[in-house]
């Protein structure tokens, strides 16, 4: 699956509600599922706890990119264009 799709996934099942709660609660509940993927990290809860963290965390970002209308496969590849984009190098050679 391709972001482009997953956005569109995440905008054809949540939209609706998601405009509704708001872009203040997405960010809420980003931050939630990003604090549930530390955990799960640090607390070495296994690779498919791991796995379903880093899945919430990309459907939230996805559906925060539809509530702020931002294409989030063109904001990635405009600021990461195969290259880091603090020293424009890949691999990286930042400090």
């Amino acid at each position: 699956m391709e972001i482009k799709e997953a956005q569109n996934m995440m905008r054809r099942i949540y939209l609706e509600r998601d405009s509704e709660r708001g872009v203040d609660f997405a960010l809420l509940r980003t931050f939630q599922e990003l604090a549930e993927l530390n955990y799960a990290v640090l607390e070495n809860e296994g690779e498919s706890s791991v796995a379903d963290e880093l899945a919430d965390v990309l459907a939230w970002t996805c559906s925060l990119a539809n509530l702020l209308n931002i294409d989030l496969a063109q904001a990635l590849y405009s600021k990461y264009s195969d290259v880091c984009s603090e020293c424009g190098q890949s691999p990286c050679i930042c400090p």
